[in-house]
């Protein structure tokens, strides 16, 4: 198994959850691809395995290709069921990706689409469709007032479901830390998230975020 990654919170999720679940880069080797100079989007071996160019990329001992961040991380759960991070029982999952889903849907898309639309708007207006910086900003805003949400449903715990650390808070702790790395600050008045991420930064996983690439 090798990990086709680079700069970013998906590739990054990935990275986490290896170091997660004890696998070494030894266990699945990585290659790095530096996207601030479009070297994703320049090799023939990527493209060749994901046609759109995104990272990260799984590709399996048997030619297989995994994509999106996601999806990988639950192939890997199967694969190395311990310790557990998607929930044990039928139940457990289904609460796990409850949460994993509506923080997809109501802030990293609305977050992403923000910043490549504002901040991000010279790196990305060239590669892909963008919307205007005007719209980019309410879609920001609307990313920071459910992040305050997420931080009222969070209150004085450090897990937001099952009382241990599953892939519903892993996803929020790196999306937290690719805003901080682009100059994004945690809304006001989200002080249960600013607990919650510096609890999660002593993990050994967190290392990553601290890493030059």
């Amino acid at each position: 198994m090798k990990l086709h990654s680079s700069l970013g919170p998906n590739p990054r999720l990935v990275r986490m959850f290896l170091v997660e679940k004890g696998i070494s880069e030894d266990q699945c080797p990585r290659i790095h691809y530096d996207i601030i100079a479009g070297e994703n989007r320049q090799s023939d071996k990527l493209t060749g395995l994901n046609a759109l160019q995104t990272l990260p990329v799984v590709e399996l001992d048997d030619g297989t290709i995994l994509t999106e961040s996601w999806p990988i991380c639950e192939y890997i759960e199967e694969i190395h069921p311990e310790p557990n991070l998607f929930g044990e029982t039928a139940k457990e999952r289904a609460e796990i990706r409850k949460w994993v889903r509506l923080f997809d849907q109501e802030v990293v898309v609305p977050m992403t689409m923000g910043f490549r639309a504002t901040g991000g708007r010279p790196m990305f207006e060239p590669r892909m469709p963008v919307v205007s910086e005007a719209a980019g900003a309410e879609l920001s805003a609307m990313a920071d007032a459910k992040w305050r949400w997420f931080d009222e449903v969070l209150g004085n715990r450090n897990h937001f479901t099952l009382g241990r650390f599953t892939f519903a808070d892993l996803i929020v702790f790196c999306f937290a830390n690719f805003g901080f790395t682009i100059g994004w600050k945690l809304p006001e008045g989200t002080d249960n998230l600013g607990r919650f991420i510096e609890t999660h930064n002593q993990r050994e996983s967190a290392g990553i975020w601290q890493q030059a690439e």
